[in-house]
């Protein structure tokens, strides 16, 4: 007969790995915490204020947004890296529609979120009956998004009349709901809405299969292709929502604007996949992943960091949220979990 483990050791086995799912289900959100506090501790006067948690609300709703959109391709182990391009020609082309167009600014922000989500559905059908790899369409169809850009607006930047624009459209940016910035709640929309697609339907758990075995997807009958293509059009739907409100928050047409928030997107959806749902990219982890990616550039920033230090931060925590990912991707494989 094997040898039966020592009572000893099978509480420590237990120990063990119930610390290792805490860590990896809430360690990033304890981290959030922990930053929150250390900052306030070390700028009273300044970080801890509502002042500073409205503008950090008010700054990081787009980048979360695109994380948000980032998040549903990874799924199924795709990548879009048209998402600042079409953040860009989103926003152009609501500025285009309403100041040079004339359009009531209601139909402009359909026509522009509709349309991400055709341009979305477009990079989806290279990847999958093209069979160009994720990386090469979309850094392609991203390419020619700019060159758009640049034509709609001739290389200037599209700048309202005397008038100005609506005052609806720009609310949709810099109102405020319950005391709070109205962007934030748009993010918590749109977390809740993706988290119960992929927790909670049929579709969700398709796209998890896809990307954990596109050979079990095959075996078992999922339409592989055409779920690919819904991920892609989900994600362009994300986008041309993104730009609406960038527009409504810059107010002026300017193409070259969206490729800023490129990295941060990829930062928060990676980093996320670390969290609450560790080894899989998921909608409350990506939410968490751009909290703390707000927390530390807002705490860093009022210390008096230099201009570089937001670039370099992004940068490292991308290596680090890369890195952790597969970590806790093989981890999941050799445990078992789910």
């Amino acid at each position: 007969m094997p040898p039966s483990s020592s009572p000893r050791s099978r509480p420590g086995h237990l120990l063990s790995h119930l610390r290792g799912h805490f860590l990896g289900t809430y360690g990033l959100t304890a981290l959030t915490v922990l930053l929150f506090l250390v900052f306030s501790v070390a700028l009273p006067d300044t970080f801890p204020t509502r002042d500073n948690v409205s503008s950090i609300l008010f700054n990081q709703s787009i980048p979360a947004l695109l994380a948000l959109g980032a998040t549903i391709p990874i799924v199924t182990r795709k990548f879009d890296l048209s998402l600042g391009y079409g953040l860009g020609l989103a926003h152009v082309l609501v500025m285009q529609l309403i100041v040079n167009g004339g359009w009531p600014w209601p139909w402009a922000c359909l026509v522009v979120v509709v349309g991400g989500a055709v341009a979305g559905a477009l990079n989806g059908v290279l990847v999958e009956f093209a069979r160009i790899d994720s990386f090469i369409a979309t850094l392609g169809t991203g390419s020619m998004m700019y060159a758009v850009s640049g034509w709609i607006t001739d290389g200037s930047r599209i700048v309202p009349g005397p008038d100005g624009l609506p005052a609806a459209f720009t609310g949709l940016y810099d109102s405020r709901f319950l005391g709070l910035p109205l962007p934030a709640f748009y993010v918590l929309a749109v977390a809740l809405a993706l988290w119960l697609v992929l927790e909670r339907l049929p579709l969700g758990r398709h796209l998890y299969v896809i990307g954990s075995s596109p050979r079990t997807a095959d075996i078992i009958g999922i339409p592989t292709h055409r779920y690919i293509v819904y991920a892609f059009a989900g994600s362009g739907l994300v986008v041309g929502f993104a730009g609406v409100l960038l527009a409504a928050q810059q107010q002026t047409g300017n193409p070259s604007v969206g490729l800023d928030y490129l990295l941060p997107a990829f930062v928060g959806a990676l980093l996320g996949s670390t969290t609450v749902r560790p080894g899989r990219a998921n909608a409350l982890g990506t939410l968490v992943a751009v909290a703390v990616l707000a927390v530390g550039l807002a705490g860093i920033g009022q210390l008096g960091a230099q201009f570089w230090a937001t670039p370099l931060f992004n940068g490292a925590t991308l290596l680090v949220a890369v890195g952790l990912a597969g970590y806790t991707s093989r981890r999941r494989l050799r445990t078992g979990s789910p």
